[in-house]
C-alpha cells in the first residue's frame, strides 16, 4: 500500500470502530515523537473528537518542546482537536520518595513513569466518554516487544500495530507532520540521560525490520540452509538476527495472553 492509502483505511477504520462503538473522543498521548504524531493526526482526521495529551516527566526540553508544538500544529489544522499538557513531574518525584528507598530500580522507574502516564490518559478517556488510543508501531508491538507492560501497551485500539516504522515516517511526511519530528532520533523518552530507541534496542528501525522478516521465516520451520541468502549473512547481520531473538525472548511475556491456571474439570 502506499502513505496515502494506509492513511485512508486507518482513519476509516478508527471512525469505524468509534461510530460502532458510541465513542465520542479519542484520546492521545503526544511524546515528540513520529508514531504518536502520526497517531494523533489519523484520529483528528475522523472528524472524531480528538485530545492531544502531552505529559512531561522531566523531559528533555527538546523533546518536550516536540510534543508541544505539533499538539498545537493539529489543533491549527483541525478544528475537532485539542491540546493539552499535564506536568506529571510532582506527582512522580512523590511516587520516588515513596517506593525508591527500598524498591530504587531505574528500569523500574523508567517503566512507571510509562505507567502514570497510562493512568492520566485513561482517566482523561474515561471523563469524556473516550477510548486511549495506542501509538505502538508493529516491530515494536509484535517484534521485540519495546513497549511498557501496563504503560504504553495498556491502550483500547492499535491503529498502527500492523505498520513498521518505516511505514510510519512515509505516512507522517504524507500527513505534513513537522520535518523536525519525522527527523528525530526516535526516543522513548523514559530515561534521564535521553537515550535513544537505537541506543537501547542495539540497532536502527530499518535493521529491526529486516531481522524480523528473517525470524519469521526461521520460526515458520524453514531451516537455514533453505532460507534464501540466508548462507550470504554477514556477521554483523548474524549478529542483529542473534540480538533480537534475544529482545523477543526476553519480552515475549508482554506479547503473550495473561497465564490462568485452570481448574480441572470434576
Amino acid at each position: 500500500m502506499t502513505p496515502k492509502q494506509r492513511i485512508n483505511h486507518i482513519t476509516k477504520w478508527i471512525k469505524s470502530y468509534a461510530t460502532r462503538n458510541k465513542i465520542g473522543t479519542l484520546v492521545v498521548g503526544v511524546s515528540g515523537g513520529i508514531d504518536s504524531a502520526v497517531v494523533s493526526t489519523l484520529c483528528a482526521r475522523t472528524g472524531i473528537h480528538t485530545m492531544a495529551v502531552s505529559m512531561p516527566i522531566r523531559q528533555s526540553k527538546h523533546t518536550h518542546e516536540l510534543s508541544v508544538k505539533h499538539a498545537y500544529w493539529l489543533t491549527t489544522q483541525f478544528d475537532n482537536a485539542e491540546n493539552y499538557t499535564v506536568d506529571l513531574t510532582p506527582t512522580f518525584k512523590q511516587f520516588e520518595k515513596a517506593t525508591g528507598d527500598l524498591f530504587d530500580n531505574e528500569l523500574a522507574f523508567a517503566n512507571s513513569r510509562s505507567r502514570l502516564r497510562m493512568m492520566t490518559l485513561y482517566q482523561i478517556a474515561q471523563t469524556t466518554g473516550g477510548i486511549v488510543v495506542g501509538t505502538g508501531n508493529k516491530v515494536e508491538d509484535f517484534g521485540v516487544g519495546f513497549f511498557t507492560k501496563y504503560g504504553d501497551g495498556g491502550v483500547d485500539i492499535s491503529p498502527i500495530g500492523d505498520c513498521m516504522k518505516t511505514d510510519v515516517w512515509d505516512m507522517g511526511r504524507e500527513l505534513g507532520v513537522m520535518p523536525e519530528i519525522i527527523d528525530a532520533a526516535p526516543t522513548d523518552g523514559l530515561w534521564a540521560d535521553g537515550r535513544t530507541d537505537e541506543d537501547q534496542l542495539g540497532m536502527s528501525y530499518p535493521d529491526l525490520e529486516r531481522m524480523m522478516s528473517l525470524d519469521l521465516l526461521k520460526r515458520a520451520a524453514i531451516v537455514d540452509s533453505q532460507m534464501p541468502g540466508s548462507h550470504k549473512l554477514s556477521a554483523d547481520d548474524r549478529w542483529k538476527l542473534k540480538r533480537y531473538q534475544e529482545l523477543r525472548a526476553r519480552n515475549s511475556h508482554k506479547m503473550q495472553a495473561i497465564p490462568v491456571c485452570i481448574m480441572p474439570k470434576e
